[in-house]
């Protein structure tokens, strides 16, 4: 029989790389560099992803001596360029300056090639081969973006072909994240026990991905007591209240006596296991593998020289293997979610004995049916590394760890309380004020909430316009210069990537602001699919964003804020516009001001660079001080914008979810805007046959809903709660519920179901949406 192959049945991985064979991948940051070691014939292709950013390249041999022509490139700008971007904090800076003194190498006296200049396109590329073997230095210059520019430092890929890829099959693990006291290789099917001091850092790295490494550790003085106190796995769930920690305020293990051992700082993997113990000669054996070498044999003769008993089976911490339950609570196991070089960082809290494995499974999915290496590393406590959690654009995009944003250093000082959203640190309430009082304070006074981790692109070009009149549902022609418009960006099948506003700055210039990095690379991917000559370049590390809302925000930022004659002042400033402005005085911090918010009240929005915003925020905090102004977190803000009818990502809306449902249909004006949009032809048929709608409901009660409970009629859901809360100015159990039309006019009462969704059950009605000033009149400062 013949079997033809197929290749578009192969099955895909993204992430794992596997489909890079003799290839590597650098990424250079907007701003920052990257070293590349080269040996002869090896080819580098240089991407620019989003266009209009140029790259500096410069090439030195084992002596330290230029070599940049030896790339076939020729020089045209001084290598200080790429010597200040080393005085940046940027990561890998201090590694990169390091090397450079080990070789003696002068960069900002050595000349660099310039390459990627000009007006290139989204995707342009340039290659070259290495003739010697030498080290190149490529760097993505940049300057700090101004709020009224559009030209900020974005990020290039530089990928590397091989002459000669290594023949062996290891994988040589990342970089180390500092100088490590201990770095080792655990090879698959073997475990190592090592000491940890109290304040050094472990880092088990999975080194070729999707490999599980089971990691217990002993209280060192407690062992030499006799007594064996490691890790508990059930205790830990107990005390942090989740299946596993993580890095933030539940990010701690213990022992059995209650004390913590060791807490978790970085994870770029986030799927771990507590549930079930080390792999067991029992496992295999009833599986069929008698004899089969397993972890907890592995574990005990690690341990045997610490006078560790043997055990049958080890609990611990199962990094990287992916567990679950099913909806009958059976425990099941899948390949691990880990990548190449994905590792977990963690923090001894006393001196240890710790033992770590590279699980021999190799007759299930845990270790994607091929067993790999571990590496550990431990570093020293003087090391400083900031809690943080992988973040990814796409699945295959290079990981960014969470980040401060520019208030930070203000917001620190306030609240210790903060939680990782869309790849950066916000704060969820702040010390000795708690969400109902910030509530309260952004209904009746004046509150600053910092949310800088909303995304930021820039749209320009002859055909930006085009661009956006194609991806937005608003119409863009309408759009005026310094106004504003909330709008939904969809996808062919009218489902919703997201919601977002849209400033016009210029004739052929906009800003998008969104929620989710997947509206901008949308908007670029439609440039290049439609030969559009719009540029759609990634502004988020360039705009701090602080919303300052309530009643009192006008009087407080006509205090601290100047304008231009050509710019509206604060006092003039209309519902969804901005001005260009600056702090203070005509020489005081550049700003972006618009009047718009998240929260239902009057308000603003201030934009600057982040560099700027630690004293933009103490200015508006001191001009605001008359009017008792208060920091307000995340968890204040959702009782407002569900009051308000504000929708949120993955709670009123999804990729399935059209805006009529989403409860904005006034974002889709199909009868106004005559030009096509993509979504278009599927929403023109969804408005005409309407399925479901986003209502209001009152709940009888006290007890609130919760995301996702069901809404009943009898036996039978007939709706889902998307956000609820206890209203404070109504003094109502609320909630917001994606509802079948049959079932979605007002007045009709259905059930919320608990529990099980029958066993326990809450009268509810559907009421007017949105529930608090539905005429927008506190919005439009009429109070």
């Amino acid at each position: 029989m013949n079997i033809q192959y197929d290749p578009r049945q192969t099955l895909r991985e993204p992430g794992l790389g596997s489909h890079w064979l003799g290839r590597e991948r650098y990424t250079v940051r907007g701003g920052a560099m990257v070293v590349v070691p080269l040996l002869p014939g090896d080819a580098v292709e240089l991407v620019d992803p989003e266009g209009l950013q140029c790259a500096h390249i410069a090439a030195f041999d084992s002596r330290g001596r230029d070599c940049t022509g030896s790339l076939g490139l020729a020089t045209s700008v001084r290598g200080e360029t790429l010597a200040n971007m080393l005085h940046a904090d940027t990561a890998g800076a201090d590694r990169i300056r390091r090397a450079l003194k080990k070789f003696d190498i002068d960069l900002a006296g050595a000349d660099a090639a310039l390459v990627l200049d000009g007006e290139t396109p989204a995707g342009n590329r340039v290659s070259f081969t290495a003739e010697v073997e030498c080290v190149a230095l490529i760097g993505a210059p940049g300057g700090d973006m101004a709020v009224d520019r559009q030209d900020p430092p974005t990020d290039l890929v530089a990928w590397v072909t091989r002459a000669n890829p290594m023949q062996s099959v290891d994988r040589e693990p990342a970089e180390p994240l500092a100088e490590p006291l201990q770095d080792f290789r655990i090879r698959a099917a073997t475990a190592q026990s090592y000491v940890v001091k109290k304040g050094q850092y472990v880092q088990v790295m999975d080194i070729d991905g999707r490999q599980c490494s089971d990691f217990q550790c002993f209280d060192l003085a407690k062992l030499d007591k006799g007594l064996e106190r490691c890790l508990d796995a059930t205790v830990t769930r107990t005390l942090m209240g989740s299946a596993y920690p993580a890095p933030g305020l539940h990010s701690k293990f213990y022992d059995v006596d209650l004390s913590p051992i060791i807490e978790v700082v970085q994870d770029t993997c986030g799927r771990h296991d507590s549930f079930g113990l080390a792999c067991t000669a029992k496992y295999y054996d009833d599986m069929g593998y008698p004899g089969h070498v397993n972890c907890s044999d592995n574990f005990n003769a690690a341990l045997k020289d610490y006078g560790v008993a043997p055990r049958g089976g080890w609990m611990a911490i199962n990094l990287f293997f992916n567990t679950f339950f099913d909806e009958d609570f059976q425990l099941y196991s899948d390949e691990p979610w880990s990548r190449p070089g994905d590792y977990v960082l963690m923090r001894a809290l006393r001196d240890m004995v710790c033992v770590s494995s590279s699980c021999p499974d190799d007759v299930d999915a845990a270790n994607a049916w091929n067993p790999t290496d571990i590496q550990v590393r431990v570093y020293d406590e003087k090391e400083l590394f900031r809690r943080a959690i992988a973040f990814r654009k796409t699945t295959d995009a290079e990981p960014v760890m969470t980040q401060e944003t520019g208030f930070h250093p203000e917001t620190a000082k306030l609240t210790r309380n903060f939680v990782e959203y869309n790849g950066y640190w916000l704060a969820n309430c702040y010390t000795n004020q708690g969400a109902i009082d910030e509530y309260w304070a952004c209904r009746e006074g004046v509150v600053m909430i910092d949310l800088s981790a909303l995304r930021k692109y820039e749209v320009l070009g002859p055909d930006a316009e085009a661009l956006m009149q194609l991806c937005v549902t608003r119409d863009m022609k309408k759009l005026s210069v310094g106004q504003v418009v909330y709008t939904a960006m969809c996808n062919p099948s009218g489902g919703m990537i997201d919601d977002g506003t849209v400033f016009r700055l210029g004739h052929d210039q906009f800003r998008w602001i969104g929620g989710c990095d997947g509206s901008g690379l949308w908007l670029r991917e439609q440039a290049e699919k439609r030969g559009l000559k719009a540029w759609v370049k990634n502004a988020t590390s360039q705009l701090a964003n602080l919303q300052v809302q309530g009643p009192k925000s006008r009087d407080v930022l006509k205090k601290a804020i100047w304008t231009r004659p050509d710019q509206a002042s604060v006092e003039e400033l209309g519902w969804f516009r901005f001005s260009i402005a600056r702090m203070q005085d005509d020489e005081g911090i550049p700003i972006l001001v618009s009047r718009t918010g998240y929260t239902g009240e009057l308000g603003y929005e201030v934009f600057c660079h982040p560099k700027h915003a630690p004293e933009a925020w103490r200015q508006i905090a001191a001009a605001g001080a008359e009017e008792e102004i208060k920091p307000m977190g995340l968890e204040a803000l959702d009782i407002l914008r569900i009051e308000a009818g504000l929708i949120f990502a993955n709670h009123e809306f999804c990729e399935q979810t059209d805006p009529f449902e989403a409860g904005i249909p006034f974002t889709v004006p199909l009868k106004t805007k005559t030009d096509d949009f993509i979504g278009r032809e599927a929403l023109e048929k969804r408005k005409a046959s309407p399925q479901r709608r986003l209502v209001g409901l009152e709940l009888s009660g006290r007890e609130a809903a919760g995301h996702g409970d069901g809404v009943f009629d009898g036996r039978y859901q007939v709706g889902q709660i998307t956000s609820a809360t206890i209203s404070p100015i109504l003094g109502k159990n609320i909630a917001l519920c994606r509802m079948n039309i049959e079932y979605a006019e007002n007045g009709t009462e259905i059930e919320v179901g608990k529990l099980d969704g029958q066993q326990k059950r809450i009268p509810a009605t559907v009421v007017p949406f949105p529930h608090f000033d539905p005429t927008k009149e506190r919005v439009k400062g009429n109070y």
